[in-house]
C-alpha cells in the first residue's frame, strides 16, 4: 500500500514547522551584544559602553551615531 505525502513527511520528521525563535534572556542579551546600537534610554553604564564603542570602532558608526 503506497504511503501518502503527508504520512511520509510525518514519518521522516519533515512535517515540523520552523523552529520557534529563541526569546530567552540569554539569547536576547547575546543579540544585543552582537548588535550594539545607540541607546534610546538606559543606565549610565549603557551610555558609557556606547561612547567606548564609538571611540574604539569609529568606522562602524555613521555620523548620526547609529551603527552601520
Amino acid at each position: 500500500m503506497p504511503i501518502t505525502p503527508d504520512e511520509f513527511l510525518k514519518k521522516y520528521g519533515f512535517d515540523k514547522d520552523e523552529e520557534e525563535r529563541d526569546h530567552s534572556l540569554r539569547h536576547n542579551a547575546m543579540e544585543h551584544a552582537k548588535h550594539l546600537r545607540r541607546p534610546h534610554a538606559g543606565t549610565p553604564h549603557d551610555w558609557e559602553d556606547w561612547e567606548r564603542f564609538k571611540e574604539e570602532h569609529p568606522d562602524e558608526v555613521d555620523e548620526d551615531g547609529n551603527e552601520r
